[in-house]
């Protein structure tokens, strides 16, 4: 645990040290009538609808607290990536709802567009979030099984004779 806080910190350093595009940020938030801001996120097969507000750091994933949901420690901080580097943890309340995929994908989709909706909040995060790489979409999928072939690319046992 302690390695990553001293990777965060210097990927933080990293961040504020040179991005231009921090200083050029959009100047409207897009926020619906109750404060909110929504956005997408998607991971291999997950998707993930995310609706971001104000208020004490509350998580909620499909109807159930964010830490009873995610169990796994590793899936909450992949979660809390996007906070810590913005230096934002416990200010927004999130609310959730993930489909399709595992618990991982899940977690990568919740980031992706957890980090989505708070350009949206707060349009002055962009440099951060895009310079920390979490409003890219991770594009990879689980390759495809192959006919003739036991998996993807296993082929079956050969026997010489």
């Amino acid at each position: 645990m302690a390695q990553t806080m001293q990777g965060l910190e210097s990927l933080k350093k990293a961040v504020s040290a040179g991005s231009p595009a921090a200083d050029a940020a959009p100047a409207e938030p897009k926020k619906d009538a109750l404060g909110r801001s929504y956005a997408t996120g998607k991971r291999k097969n997950a998707i993930a609808r995310v609706w971001v507000k104000p208020g004490t750091g509350k998580l909620t994933v499909n109807g159930r607290d964010g830490a009873v949901y995610f169990a796994r420690p590793v899936l909450r901080m992949i979660i809390n990536q996007p906070f810590l580097i913005s230096d934002r943890l416990a200010q927004y309340d999130v609310w959730c709802t993930v489909t399709g995929g595992g618990l991982s994908g899940q977690a990568g989709a919740v980031r992706h567009g957890l980090s989505k909706a708070l350009t949206f909040q707060e349009p002055a995060l962009r440099g951060v979030l895009k310079a920390a790489g979490f409003l890219t979409r991770d594009s990879r999928v689980v390759e495809r099984k192959k006919y003739g072939k036991a998996k993807a690319r296993r082929s079956f046992q050969f026997s010489k004779r």
